[in-house]
């Protein structure tokens, strides 16, 4: 992971007087190319670091610097602690337990024992999801290609891509990679992943952009939804939406509108209220609602 390896540069910088791109780049395996965006990275996050060329050359940190660990407060340790908490809750194995002791050691003054922040990112799915991110993270840090079979709403079909980075975002894990079918960038939700594999072919990483998670970008607003509520289900609708998505009528209904991105989406949240909820816009999704309710009737009603 990129982390480790800025962190592995950043301790051999301190710890040796002058190293090369090469050096680094054999001892982490990696291209010149990444090395020197590593640097960068390193010194964009304010360490002094200068490069020299010619003979005698080579990658140094500024004489005097040093790392001062007093820079962290008390928050900022529990903020870091939390963090690898969460990272741990779907670790296959004791790397970030081992990490969280290495910083309390000699910090037992930032650490005050009192956590005020649980973070469980494995949900539900721990089971089957801890396995997947360990072969996933595997797959990028070797650059071995990764084979899976997916699911989604246009089928099934078995994939393999060249992956990159592994995302958590809307509550769910994600790998964003280079899709050999597509022949382009693609979100993988790992729910939808079966039968994970890390191939035995290896890739070249290629230059790589970062996913645009934004919602306009996923979650594109297609559809103006309007819907009426019966009071008693408010907390759901907030929990969903928010308290602002809504009005109440003088009978005391609750008129919803949003933009939603997926009409057969919608119309399954809806259907999920049963009775509780109408769908007065768009036309359309009133329509299915009514086909879907005739074939409920049919299927129970024998």
């Amino acid at each position: 992971m990129k982390i480790d390896r800025l962190i592995g540069i950043l301790s051999i910088l301190l710890q040796k007087e002058t190293v090369t791109a090469p050096e680094l780049a054999e001892h982490f395996e990696v291209s010149r190319r990444t090395i020197n965006r590593d640097i960068d990275t390193l010194c964009y996050a304010g360490i002094p670091i200068e490069t020299r060329q010619g003979t005698g050359g080579g990658i140094r940190i500024v004489s005097g610097y040093r790392v001062d660990r007093t820079i962290l407060t008390s928050k900022d340790m529990q903020m870091i602690l939390a963090g690898l908490r969460g990272l741990d809750s779907v670790s296959g194995s004791s790397y970030y337990g081992q990490l969280m002791e290495k910083l309390k050691i000699g910090s037992s003054d930032l650490v005050s024992g009192n956590d005020s922040m649980l973070i469980d990112l494995s949900s539900w799915y721990k089971d089957s999801l801890t396995p997947k991110i360990s072969t996933i993270q595997e797959a990028i840090e070797e650059r071995h290609l990764l084979t899976f079979d997916y699911y989604s709403s246009s089928g099934e079909g078995t994939r393999t891509i060249e992956p990159y980075y592994i995302v958590f975002k809307w509550a769910s894990w994600y790998v964003w990679g280079w899709c050999r079918t597509r022949k382009d960038f693609r979100l993988f939700k790992l729910n939808r992943m079966d039968k994970v594999r890390k191939s035995e072919k290896t890739f070249e990483p290629r230059e790589v952009p970062l996913p645009n998670l934004s919602e306009e970008k996923v979650f594109p607003k297609k559809i103006k939804a309007v819907v009426l509520f019966e009071p008693d289900v408010k907390w759901r609708v907030i929990e969903e939406f928010g308290p602002k998505c809504f009005t109440e009528t003088e009978d005391g209904k609750l008129l919803f509108t949003a933009d939603y991105t997926d009409i057969d989406y919608l119309i399954t949240w809806i259907m999920g209220f049963g009775e509780k909820a109408e769908i007065l816009e768009p036309k359309e999704a009133r329509e299915k609602v009514r086909s879907i309710v005739k074939a409920l009737q049919k299927t129970y009603g024998r």
